[in-house]
């Protein structure tokens, strides 16, 4: 009786183990592990790229870009419809991690994106002779606590200001 019961919890582990061997292991799938979404532009790696928007018209791009070159690097960044595209460009430091729309570098805004939030905003990023990459980019409202004070701000038009230029006064 102990042998069969031996036997059994044997045929048993080597059938599990022949199932977990034909398993495919998602660890060496690639995959996004939070919000956004990357893409790889020749040698440049774009991180993990999300738009925040509150009203759908402007946008703040969030995403980190990795260039391994010993050169900076002019990353175009192109959204909108059809003919009608808009460029951004973002420099990225040599042999470094840049991280755009947040941080030192502050928001990395995308003025008239017209992308509401929920949707998907189509967003190009190329540079120099590489071919580039399109993402349809998860758009966000910044209801995540994380994101609040990532929303976009526009850039405040400075107000011209009046100085009253004194009057000669008169030499007695």
């Amino acid at each position: 009786m102990k042998v069969r019961a031996a036997t059994a919890a044997a045929i048993a582990a080597l059938v599990m183990l022949g199932v977990a061997a034909c398993a495919p292991i998602a660890s060496l799938k690639p995959y996004d592990a939070s919000d956004g979404v990357s893409t790889t532009v020749g040698q440049v790696k774009v991180l993990n790229a999300l738009v925040l928007t509150k009203s759908g018209k402007d946008g703040n791009l969030l995403f980190s870009a990795y260039n391994p070159t010993d050169g900076p690097v002019d990353l175009n960044v192109q959204y909108g419809e059809g003919g009608d595209r808009t460029t951004v460009v973002a420099t990225l430091k040599p042999d470094a991690t840049t991280d755009f729309g947040y941080g030192k570098k502050g928001q990395f805004l995308l003025p008239g994106l017209g992308a509401k939030p929920g949707s998907l905003a189509h967003v190009y990023f190329q540079y120099g002779n590489e071919e580039g990459s399109e993402l349809t980019v998860p758009v966000l409202d910044g209801s995540l606590p994380q994101y609040q004070n990532l929303l976009p701000t526009p850039t405040p038009t400075p107000t011209p200001t009046f100085t009253a230029t004194p009057s000669a006064t008169p030499t007695p």
